[in-house]
């Protein structure tokens, strides 16, 4: 058997393993995120939309979905892959993928892949939460499925980054919920550019979520404050050196080895 094949055979075990490791708990991968959003959009959506009717041209609830989406899609791919790393590393079970014949490249796609698989997943299921409040339709497919796939695995590998970088389940919460969350709150999600004062405006550009967040919102409603093929191409960039760094990290064993 060549190493090639290995490779491949070692990769697709990894993925599956970490895969089926979260469709075997339903209970804490998509019991919470659906709760959340059936809240979310009771509360902001059925509640205040009465109250703010449309926003940037369409209806409230509408217009919160696509960042609902978002926070749903990056939190979870984020989690589950500084999750996973860190507890095969307090466990010493990712010494079971570093001693076996896996490339660095291998081993890191088959972990952010699965979080970003996750990701997508949990955002597939804050969409059909939204159908159940309102009719959501897909303006610009191409859009919405590269922006999708793009920050998914965007925070899966920002979580591998975070599981090698934690020394307790502490600093993963505070990453998750002191970080992560006020970025997208701030990015956004239920509120438009526009009705900002201009310099809170330029200062909410310097946000990262904001580009994403309107990605998905172009992809769904077609409606964007911000270009998406410029936002496309800087979150593309910045994904492919985060996953870069992470193969960095785990060749030189950065938080793997004592």
């Amino acid at each position: 058997m060549s190493l090639t094949s290995l490779d491949v055979t070692g990769f697709y075990a990894l993925l599956r393993r970490e895969v089926l490791r979260f469709v075997r708990r339903p209970r804490n991968t998509f019991v919470p995120p659906f709760i959340t959003n059936v809240l979310y959009f009771s509360v902001f959506g059925v509640i205040l939309g009465e109250r703010i009717n449309e926003i940037a041209g369409v209806p409230y609830i509408l217009f919160i979905l696509p960042g609902l989406i978002v926070l749903g899609a990056v939190s979870n791919a984020f989690e589950n892959a500084s999750f996973s790393i860190f507890h095969g590393r307090w466990n010493r079970y990712i010494e079971e993928a570093l001693t076996s014949p896996l490339s660095y490249t291998s081993m890191v796609g088959a972990y952010v892949l699965s979080s970003a698989t996750r990701g997508v997943l949990v955002g597939a299921l804050v969409a059909l939460i939204g159908m159940v409040f309102t009719t959501v339709g897909v303006a610009q497919p191409f859009y919405l499925v590269a922006f999708m796939l793009i920050i998914t695995l965007l925070f899966a590998g920002l979580g591998v980054v975070g599981g090698l970088w934690a020394d307790d389940f502490d600093d993963l919460t505070m990453m998750n919920q002191f970080i992560l969350r006020p970025l997208v709150f701030f990015g956004g999600v239920f509120y438009s550019l526009n009705e900002i004062p201009a310099t809170f405006q330029q200062a909410s550009l310097l946000n990262p979520m904001i580009y994403m967040v309107n990605g998905v919102r172009y992809g769904f409603l077609g409606v964007t404050e911000v270009d998406p093929n410029l936002s496309l191409g800087v979150l593309t960039a910045l994904t492919l050196g985060v996953v870069g760094l992470n193969v960095v990290l785990f060749r030189r064993g950065y938080g793997l080895t004592d």
